[in-house]
């Protein structure tokens, strides 16, 4: 290979891609993990099954029985609450010179156009509300997703890749205020549907 070749080669690569790869690795990080722990139950369980109970709490720490059995924090949960606390401090961060919100929507395209290329690099395609506290977001071309390919072939393995951003989008709309649901459609990728319902 050329210098030629490989400076195009490099220039080819996004600006964004530390970023996606290490969102990669987070995920992969905490699926390995969340089966280490399940492990780790299943485990136990068997062995409290099996033997005296008196055995089990003899020389253990009894404080940590209650994680070990009814710990249900899997890979998802956990990068959604990484994800809510990052969105809550971006959303201080990037509206924390914009005059006051008059109402719902303005918060909610706050975080269409300002919010949304200043933490996912580009704006939405498309919101679109029912004016009955639910909203859609709309994005063809979404970074996360962009290193599966394109198509349907896909999508069933590309949920936990959503976690975060459902988190980052949460943690933003409850510094603005708002409480909602968030969750994720995707039909075919790398386009993806946040679907947001405020409670109220």
């Amino acid at each position: 290979m050329d210098n030629i070749q490989l400076a195009q080669n490099l220039s080819s690569i996004s600006a964004d891609f530390p970023f996606i790869y290490l969102h990669n690795e987070m995920v992969k990080y905490f699926q390995e993990r969340n089966k280490s722990v399940v492990k780790a139950r299943e485990n136990w369980m068997q062995q409290l099954r099996l033997s005296d109970a008196s055995d089990i709490f003899t020389g253990s720490d009894v404080s940590i029985l209650p994680n070990q059995i009814f710990s249900h924090k899997n890979a998802e949960t956990r990068l959604e609450a990484m994800g809510f606390r990052v969105g809550f401090v971006l959303a201080e961060k990037f509206s924390k010179d914009m005059s006051r919100f008059a109402n719902e929507l303005d918060r909610m395209k706050f975080i269409c156009k300002e919010f949304w290329i200043s933490t996912f690099g580009k704006g939405v395609n498309k919101l679109s509300t029912n004016h009955q506290g639910i909203y859609i977001i709309q994005d063809t071309d979404f970074c996360t997703l962009s290193p599966f390919s394109d198509g349907v072939q896909y999508v069933s393995d590309c949920i936990p890749f959503m976690a975060l951003p459902v988190g980052i989008v949460r943690g933003a709309l409850d510094n603005l205020g708002i409480c909602a649901t968030v969750t994720v459609h995707v039909e075919k990728l790398p386009s993806v549907k946040f679907n947001v319902q405020m409670i109220k």
